[in-house]
Parts: C-alpha cells; structure tokens; sequence
C-alpha cells in the first residue's frame, strides 16, 4: 500500500485546518449528492456471506443498467475483488489526490483497500481513526461520477466501519442485513437491527442465506443451517424480509473463480438464483416508495 495513502488515511481523521476540513466537508457533500440511492449491506455475524450479496445485487442492478458503485469498506478483508474475479487489478489516480475506481463494466464500478495493495497477502493493521480516514477518502476522493445505486459492503459487527460510513453518507437510503437461518447467527444480526434503528436508519430489508442446500444431484432441499430464522427475526424485529437464497455447490465455485451465479447473467434458472432475483426485485420496488 503507498506510503502517501496510508498518510492521508492517517491524518484525515486528525487535526486539519478549517479550511481544508470544509473543503473535505464540501467535496464528500458534492459527491454523495450525484448517488441517487445509499445502501449498506451489514450483518453482526461473519461467514454469513454478506458479500457475495453485496457484490451480486451490485451486478444485478448494472444489469437492469443502472449507473451502479460498489464500495468495500471490509478494510482487514476484503473480499469483492475476489468475488467479482478483479483482484489483480489496482486503482489508479486522477489529477491532485482523485481515485479512479476499478471499472468492473459499463454501469459498475468497484472501489477496495484490495486495489490499493500489490501483495494481496499484506496484512492491513489499522486502529479505528486510520479505518474512518481511509472510509472518508473512499466517499470523498473517488471519482464515483453521477450513480444509480451505491451498494457498500460492510465488513460483520457494529463497530468502526459501519458506524463510520453511516455517519460520513448521511441519510443513507438503509441496510440490507443478511443472516444465515440459525440461532448462533440471529443471536449476532439482531444487534444489526437495533444498530440501525439507534441511527435512525432504515432497514430496506433481511436477506436468510445459506437457507437451505440444494442437492446438485437430485434437487432435494436439505435444511443443514435450518430454515425460516431470518424471516421470524424480521417479523419479531418489525423490519421487511426480503426473501431466502438456498445454498448450492456453484455459488461457491463462482465466488472462486470470480464469476457470479445469482445474477441474471448466469442465466442457470436455480433456485438460488430464482430467489435472488426475486430479493433484488424487492429492493428496487423498496427503494421507489
């Protein structure tokens, strides 16, 4: 990672000048205003799969071509470069400290600590005001451009990273909470529920992953993780569920090899993906209200 990044992460959060604080003020303000729709994709739990929803319903919304950024503020793992088969790539810059975010296509573009590091394996041992610095530098320095959808993949918990982009994007449009169906996962995604409503922020809605398994061979659902917890934790919680996304072989294949199985694009017609179609139909209707 540059030394000149890592600097400025640094002091982003320290003492400024007013008039440089004003100018960070003016400039996020400026660019979160060209976003049309915020959405932050959270969970209190990890291993829930958070960002193979978050970077899927990313593809997704490119694909019915809405102008679309996908930012993964997961600082100490970031996982959507990965996901969307990118990692090799890095971000550049633009004039006197822009960055360029990684174009994944015409309607998506990507921005992570991934692309800021030419060994993938470096460690990124960072205290909260460095994480918030380099959070603030993602919203206020990208060149984002005039966006659809901004979809940001939060890494898991209720600590540094999600309390600062909420904070930093202001009025963000709500969360989409994922959760796997078990006890031992709600227990954890239930704070992320009370997270959002401490911040007055909506809750778009909650998405059960790992809702089932799906037999490659013959089709039959097994309920390994159990089945039908997210959607009693929403209903007690009094937020939306979006819907459930079994678990099959190939969405973990494809988050290997860097193509996506959920998106229309995929074009398999299975159950996960008939059912996350469905969930991103839900959020766009959401969103229109």
């Amino acid at each position: 990672m540059s030394d000149n990044f890592e600097k400025h992460a640094s002091c982003s959060h320290g003492a400024k000048n007013a008039t440089k604080e004003e100018q960070d003020a003016a400039m996020l303000k400026d660019n979160m205003a060209r976003i049309k729709h915020k959405i932050i994709v959270m969970s209190g739990k990890g291993g829930v799969g958070k960002s193979t929803v978050a970077a899927n319903l990313a593809v997704a919304l490119a694909e019915k071509k809405f102008k679309t950024g996908l930012l993964d503020i997961d600082v100490h793992g970031p996982s959507v470069p990965k996901l969307l088969g990118v990692e090799d790539q890095m971000a550049t810059g633009a004039g006197d400290k822009s960055i360029i975010p990684v174009k994944y296509n015409d309607y998506l573009s990507i921005m992570s600590v991934g692309f800021l590091m030419p060994d993938r394996d470096q460690a990124v041992i960072w205290r909260g005001p460095l994480k918030y610095g380099v959070i603030k530098q993602f919203l206020t320095d990208v060149l984002w451009g005039e966006l659809d959808y901004l979809i940001v993949d939060s890494p898991p918990g209720t600590g540094d990273e999600p309390l600062s982009i909420c904070q930093l994007i202001e009025n963000p449009d709500g969360a989409v909470i994922v959760t796997t169906p078990q006890d031992v996962a709600l227990v954890d995604v239930r704070k992320s529920v009370t997270f959002c409503k401490q911040l007055k922020m909506p809750v778009i809605g909650v998405v059960e992953n790992m809702s089932g398994f799906v037999c490659p061979h013959c089709g039959q659902m097994t309920d390994i993780f159990k089945t039908g917890g997210g959607k009693n934790m929403a209903h007690d919680m009094g937020v939306p569920f979006l819907g459930s996304i079994p678990l099959e072989p190939r969405i973990v294949e494809s988050g290997d090899d860097g193509t996506l199985h959920l998106s229309a694009s995929s074009a398999q017609g299975t159950k996960a993906q008939l059912s996350f179609i469905s969930i991103v139909e839900n959020i766009i209707n959401g969103e229109k209200k």
